[in-house]
């Protein structure tokens, strides 16, 4: 294996291309709601990074818990990400109305990817699932997907509410 570093200088791994070698999933997690250019960006940096992409997708328990009634169903969004050509499978978390784990780490246990790839307003200090993922060996890469926090969904619908106002 070859390490490089990219234009937004993040190691990435180059892999050689054989028939024989073990397929290397990527995953990544949020609650896209609703789905921004930032996420665009993140699931085809991201696929780039392994063979099969693999989104985790909070679901709408989880949203009401974070900020509040979600924007779009979970089933909406499953839908809109399936569409997406980068992305190969979502699961949807099985959060509960009254859950405290706000991590994805029971779908990362249970996918068990090779790669678990994050966007840029994430790093080692803020997220739940990096012990985990360093128990686990799955490697963590941040940073993904043309860098920083280019947009956010909360952005968005704060925008659409104010748009409404002035209607």
């Amino acid at each position: 294996m070859k390490k490089q570093t990219n234009k937004n200088n993040k190691q990435i791994i180059l892999r050689k291309k054989t028939r024989d070698r073990a397929i290397v999933v990527v995953a990544v997690s949020g609650g896209f709601d609703p789905v921004h250019v930032g996420h665009v960006r993140l699931f085809n940096e991201a696929k780039t990074l392994g063979d099969e992409l693999v989104v985790i997708l909070n679901n709408d328990n989880w949203l009401k818990v974070k900020k509040g009634e979600p924007f779009m169903s979970e089933n909406e969004r499953r839908e809109i990400l399936e569409s997406f050509r980068a992305v190969d499978k979502v699961i949807i978390t099985k959060h509960g109305s009254n859950d405290q784990d706000r991590s994805v780490c029971r779908e990362l246990e249970k996918l068990r990817p090779q790669i678990f790839a994050n966007g840029g307003d994430r790093h080692s200090g803020n997220i739940p699932e990096y012990a985990l993922c360093e128990r686990l060996g799955i490697e963590m890469i941040f940073n993904v997907g043309a860098g920083g926090k280019v947009q956010s969904s909360s952005w968005l619908i704060a925008k659409v509410a104010q748009v409404r106002r002035k209607s």
